[in-house]
């Protein structure tokens, strides 16, 4: 069984073009990223899977490897199918999902989110999780919170807040997802040849088109948040991350 680890990237964001050659501490994103899907030591293979030649030439610049795919991929799971038959994966090889915006991402996590697939690959697709401690995340929309059953397994992933307690003063924890994913090549294969579903289209998640067609995604809990940079305004935050000393928690 080989796990590859693939980073979909693309420059043309609405919302941040260019985000993943955005210097970040004297680095582009994306190095940021690659470097830390290195280090987890969990992959035979770490590849950035973009439609844009100058995020290519800029990975290997570094010394990484990218593979061009299609500007007409729906969403970045779509483009990591792509990536990963160019790579002749088998059906039963795992394949790992990153985003190219958490520059911040624990290497640690890729570990946690595969170690399920390893135990029983026929739970096809997994993802990550964490219970959100910054109160404005639970009401911002660019924050996607998910509910799980008893079991781990996903009900809905929504942007926003889920549950909803009917009382005010009523405490419970709200978790947020993470945009790491793994799928067994099988798995991924079945996902991108679905069509995509009413509500991913609504809330613009594509891992409502697993649970829109009644494939089940298991959600692995981790201690470790991995924000996301959405907007220029992001890299301030980002960078007061990075500069914080090994085991200081965000």
């Amino acid at each position: 069984m080989q796990v590859a680890v693939i980073i979909p990237a693309r420059y043309g964001s609405t919302r941040f073009e260019g985000k993943p050659l955005h210097p970040i501490l004297g680095k582009p994103m994306i190095q940021w990223v690659y470097q830390r899907a290195e280090a987890s030591g969990v992959g035979n293979r770490v590849v950035v899977a973009t439609d844009d030649r100058r995020i290519a030439e800029a990975v290997r610049g570094f010394g990484g490897r990218a593979v061009m795919t299609s500007p007409e991929n729906r969403s970045g799971s779509d483009r990591v199918h792509e990536a990963a038959k160019l790579l002749g994966l088998a059906a039963s090889d795992i394949v790992v999902n990153v985003q190219g915006d958490q520059p911040v991402l624990v290497p640690e996590c890729l570990q946690e989110v595969v170690a399920p697939l390893r135990v029983d690959a026929s739970l096809g697709m997994t993802t990550l999780a964490c219970a959100i401690e910054r109160i404005r995340e639970i009401t911002d929309p660019k924050d996607v919170k998910v509910v799980f059953d008893t079991n781990g397994f996903a009900l809905y992933f929504s942007r926003s807040p889920i549950p909803r307690g009917r009382e005010a003063c009523e405490a419970f924890t709200t978790y947020k997802h993470l945009g790491v994913y793994a799928y067994t090549m099988e798995f991924l294969e079945r996902f991108a040849a679905l069509p995509v579903g009413r509500l991913e289209t609504i809330e613009k998640l594509e891992q409502l088109r697993a649970l829109e067609h009644a494939l089940r995604v298991k959600v692995v809990i981790t201690p470790h948040d991995s924000p996301e940079v959405d907007v220029p305004e992001d890299i301030v935050r980002i960078e007061g991350l990075l500069a914080r000393p090994p085991g200081v928690s965000a």
